[in-house]
């Protein structure tokens, strides 16, 4: 049996359109006969999936090292973490991608459905954004911004006509982290006070400061980090004490019930009172900032009610803090009714920070904010070696350049949309997908025990549906406090055809974990 699987999910035929996984042998054997078949006298085989959509790019052969050198060296000369990291119980090994595909070093084609962790906005390779790389590189790949060379100040402009007044003033970074990182420093200067509020559950970055922002406990060492940070209750209203079935900006509501009447959301007059008694009890009475992503990412694309962010900002501006807006995973078109996330709350915060989508890959970030908080900043030196380099700009250029000819955020709303539609069918189907929810390409699935408890799945079932999701030639992510949450956010470049062949890969995958209970 090894043997045959070995054989046939090794190395296909260069843009061969369909792929062998573990399912289709699965099927094929209990077409036949023998001591293999007999366990499938009592169950009937699952049906055999679609084909993988069709894609005419011919990746490279693979020639680099074995894999098992690759993983003996993560192992023993990369940071420990990769390891803990790796996805899978079986790694997959990337070697190339093209628009929404990956490849492994075998040659197996994946449909990726999770963007490099939300990163790649408009696809992997994509052609007019890799010649503007390639442009640039021949031109001048580094030069610091002690001189002035067009490639910043071009972008700059560019972006900034991507966003309200008076968000008009940016400074490049090299990270979401770092950006966020930036707008702590920003945001105590500016206002003279320390302390900062985030919303549990949330994700702002790795580095020392942000460590500080981000509540979950996974990413968190006993050492002090940014102190002066604080976390209120995230308003999630399918796993939060308080939600309904009309709270959310999403084409999918939860399956809670709600008693309210037209124009009142009682989830979200609590959870502002739990930010109101925060107030009253945990910060000074002068706050130096708010920091809150328009949808939880890591969190689990954990949406709020629709005026939280709104009522939020008011209460945080009424005790000298600044509202900043972390776009790191939802900005850039990946949302669809909106460029950015925050718009779809119908604010405008004081400092937007972005990176991951920016570049389509290529590591940057940016803060943009209001003249009159950079002109508090002027008073010392900030300065940011690799920050906005002409390389790095070049592509940012060249991206958003790419969203609007592409219309990226278009197809993002209506293939977003669909998929979540159809993602709703199947948690009406099955008693363990909790809540789907999102918006655009932005999307989280819950998965939970049972409907009534909302307890999360335990995580041993979510490994096992995560790997037959893969097997079967898709790359999602996890997300959520207790990891209950599968991410669905691609390249924003998917097909409708890409989004049905992964519900069929995911409905099976859900069949094939009620079959093994």
């Amino acid at each position: 049996m090894h043997k045959l699987l070995s054989r046939l999910n090794g190395p296909c035929l260069l843009g061969n359109t369909h792929s062998w996984t573990a399912v289709d042998v699965f099927v094929k054997l209990h077409r036949g006969s023998g001591a293999l078949c007999q366990k499938s006298a009592v169950k009937q085989p699952p049906p055999e999936l679609p084909e993988m959509p069709a894609c005419d790019f011919k990746p490279e052969l693979y020639q680099g090292m074995p894999k098992e050198r690759l993983i003996g060296i993560r192992k023993h000369n990369c940071n420990p973490m990769t390891m803990k990291v790796t996805y899978y119980k079986k790694p997959v090994f990337i070697n190339q991608g093209y628009m929404q595909w990956l490849w492994d070093v075998d040659g197996r084609r994946y449909l990726d459905f999770f963007a490099g962790v939300v990163t790649v906005s408009v696809g992997h390779c994509h052609p007019k954004v890799t010649e503007a790389a390639e442009n640039q590189l021949r031109r001048l790949w580094h030069t610091s911004a002690i001189y002035i060379y067009p490639q910043m100040q071009e972008y700059a402009e560019k972006l900034t006509t991507l966003l309200p007044e008076p968000l008009k003033v940016v400074y490049f970074v090299n990270s979401g982290s770092e950006a966020n990182d930036l707008a702590v420093l920003m945001a105590r200067l500016h206002t003279g006070n320390f302390d900062i509020l985030t919303l549990r559950g949330s994700y702002h970055g790795g580095s020392p400061q942000a460590t500080g922002l981000t509540s979950n406990a996974i990413y968190k060492y006993p050492v002090p980090s940014s102190m002066g940070c604080h976390n209120t209750m995230c308003p999630d209203v399918f796993r939060g004490l308080w939600g309904g079935s009309q709270c959310r900006d999403s084409p999918v509501q939860s399956i809670r019930e709600c008693s309210c009447s037209p124009g009142q959301c009682q989830a979200n007059d609590k959870y502002i009172d739990q930010l109101k008694e925060m107030f009253d009890t945990t910060v000074p009475r002068r706050i130096a900032a708010f920091f809150g992503e328009p949808i939880q990412g890591v969190g689990g694309a954990i949406q709020y009610p629709k005026n939280y962010l709104k009522e939020t900002y008011q209460l945080v501006r009424e005790r000298g803090g600044i509202c900043i807006a972390d776009e790191v995973q939802t900005g850039f078109g990946r949302t669809g009714s909106h460029f950015w996330g925050f718009q779809g709350h119908s604010v405008i915060p004081d400092m937007v920070t972005m990176a991951k989508g920016i570049g389509n890959g290529f590591p940057m970030g940016a803060l943009v904010t209001t003249a009159e908080i950079a002109s508090s900043f002027a008073k010392g030196i900030h300065y940011n070696t690799f920050g906005g380099n002409p390389l790095a700009c070049a592509i940012a250029s060249s991206v958003l350049d790419t969203i609007k000819e592409d219309r990226t955020q278009e197809n993002s709303a209506n293939v977003g949309t669909y998929l979540m539609m159809e993602l709703a069918k199947l948690r009406n189907k099955y008693e363990i997908i909790g809540d789907v929810r999102g918006k655009g390409l932005q999307i989280g699935v819950e998965m939970v025990r049972d409907k009534a408890s909302r307890d999360p799945l335990p995580s041993q079932d979510m490994i096992q549906i995560f790997e037959d999701i893969k097997d079967m030639g898709v790359l999602i992510g996890k997300g959520g406090l207790y990891g209950q949450t599968f991410r669905i956010k691609p390249p924003m470049c998917i097909t409708k055809d890409d989004a049905d062949f992964f519900l069929a890969v995911f409905n099976q995958a859900v069949l094939n974990h009620m079959q093994r209970k």
